[in-house]
């Protein structure tokens, strides 16, 4: 890794918020699955191997007050990818499974599709998670995706596989065994099922080399947006990662992730693009706490995945741009997942959708290190519901929670009662009130502390009612009617359904060599 990062040689200008550069630059976007604010290196997890990932940190900005738009896979991943909060988009409450028939409406507008009309080249690898449907309609490559490589959903909505190596079978109480086989997608076909999860990420990496090779080759701009099915239970890596880290099986996957960072990073310094490409780490949201040692942590913040407290929606955030993003800076500016797509829309010239959008143009923090735009944030529920809306308002530092619960996600058995699933929905009247800045930990109620406080309160809570008026929310995916025929099989028609559902020979192009070769060759599924 040494070198990784090359002098600028790309003519780019900033004025005011406005960058200008000599081409289109490419964008990559990295996103972990259930890592935790406290889990890297970078952030201050003392045994977990992050070199990479730790090394982007320090060549790049590290935010320290950053969020996705929900404690759940699915909403948090419409989020990001349409700027708009899970509610417009349908993606509540929960997450969509293999039989669900709902998923991302066909009429939301991604980063891809707004990056393709700008003439990029497209990808997706890894985890998709919002929908398959009927005919495979929610597929990633009807949102602007010109490739797809990956389970279009969380590992564990399968029977469970062999996870780590030789012979450890995974969790059995982290899989869901009604369901079909995991399938591996290509684009829109299934090529193998169930995939051999211990040597997916080496497939993964090697396919995200070949595509930055590819389309480097071209002198074209690409976005590729690499979702991890890691840290996600039940836990897995290759043999080359089983007991490589002090910190058990958690460590090793995410051992595997820092290693497929690495292999990105090392593809784009290899195609000499570093200096023209910009690169956004985070995560999906907090840790899964109910699997304790196999889950995350969320450092000093408060409890985890399934929440509206700190630990479920504050995440690791890290953006490297060198030349243009200073390197080594941590800021504590407020910032989301939903602000990327309103930043690449300005930093390509596209056109922004024509909706109503939760995320904002953030490159004033990225390239000057300016005061952040976003003042508020607003927490919602992964089970959100319109009868209670939103849960709690961020303004500034201040955090004020008007409803709360806890969450299984979080743990039956987590010290801080707060995060338990036995701490039912809660309303606070008046809210909660905390100053982040000062107890991130969320410890200290201020709502009856003085007259400053009072303000404060009666502050957010018109931010409050003013949301609470613009918010249009759609019609719920997620609870349309399940249908078993729709889970993908790979042998449509078999019996008995759906333990029928096997193909396990990949094609040759997709069985990848165990070390990553320097010479581009046909091996490339997208080659």
């Amino acid at each position: 890794m040494a070198g990784l990062f090359l002098r600028p040689f790309i003519l780019f200008i900033v004025t005011g918020t406005t960058v200008v550069a000599s081409s289109k630059p490419n964008i990559v976007i990295l996103f972990s699955d259930d890592v935790g604010y406290g889990d890297l290196g970078c952030y201050g997890h003392p045994t977990s191997s992050t070199p990479n990932i730790d090394r982007l940190a320090s060549k790049g900005m590290l935010f320290t007050q950053f969020y996705v738009a929900a404690s759940a896979c699915s909403p948090s991943r419409a989020a990001l990818l349409t700027g708009r909060l899970a509610p417009r988009t349908g993606i509540y409450p929960g997450a969509l499974f293999p039989d669900s028939t709902g998923g991302l409406p066909l009429d939301e507008t991604t980063i891809a599709n707004l990056l393709k009309e700008q003439g990029y080249q497209t990808a997706i690898i890894g985890k998709w998670h919002l929908g398959i449907g009927r005919n495979q309609k929610y597929l990633p490559t009807n949102f602007g995706f010109d490739h797809y490589l990956g389970i279009p959903y969380a590992h564990n909505q399968c029977p469970c596989q062999t996870c780590f190596w030789p012979d450890v079978t995974c969790n059995q109480h982290s899989c869901r065994p009604q369901f079909s086989g995991c399938p591996l997608f290509l684009d829109d076909k299934i090529i193998e099922q169930p995939v051999d999860l211990p040597n997916l990420h080496r497939r993964y990496a090697v396919t995200a080399r070949n595509f930055i090779s590819r389309i480097s080759s071209r002198n074209q701009p690409f976005f590729l947006y690499y979702a991890f099915q890691h840290c996600h239970v039940p836990q897995f890596a290759g043999k080359r990662f089983r007991n490589s880290s002090l910190r058990g099986v958690y460590g090793d996957s995410l051992a595997e992730v820092d290693w497929s960072v690495g292999q990105v990073l090392e593809e784009i310094q290899r195609q000499g693009i570093t200096d023209n490409t910009l690169i956004f780490f985070s995560s999906d949201n907090g840790p899964a706490i109910e699997y304790k040692r196999e889950g995350g942590v969320a450092g000093l913040l408060k409890c985890g995945k399934g929440t509206t407290y700190e630990g479920g929606q504050r995440v690791p955030g890290i953006a490297v741009w060198p030349g243009k993003i200073p390197a080594g800076v941590r800021t504590a500016e407020l910032a989301s997942t939903m602000d990327l797509l309103p930043t690449l829309a300005k930093l390509t010239g596209a056109a922004l959708p024509s909706v109503a959008l939760d995320g904002t143009d953030i490159s004033s923090v990225l390239f000057n290190g300016s005061k952040s735009p976003r003042e508020t944030f607003f927490f919602y529920s992964p089970d959100a519901s319109k009868s209670v809306g939103v849960y709690a308002v961020r303004y500034r530092q201040y955090k004020a929670h008007f409803y709360a619960k806890g969450s299984g996600g979080s743990g039956e058995e987590n010290p801080d009662r707060d995060c338990r699933p036995s701490a039912t929905l809660t309303k606070h009247d008046p809210p909660l009130l905390f100053d982040l800045h000062e107890d991130p930990s969320e410890l200290y109620n201020l709502n009856q502390e003085g007259e400053e406080y009072i303000e404060i309160l009666n502050k957010i809570k018109r931010i409050y009612k003013k949301h609470v008026l613009t918010m249009d929310w759609a019609e719920s995916e997620v609870l349309k009617p399940t249908d078993p025929d729709v889970q993908p099989c790979c042998n449509a028609g078999c019996k008995p359904f759906p333990w029928c559902c096997q193909c396990h020979k990949a094609p040759k192009s997709l069985s990848f060599p165990e070390k990553y070769t320097q010479g581009r060759n046909s091996s490339s599924p997208w080659h």
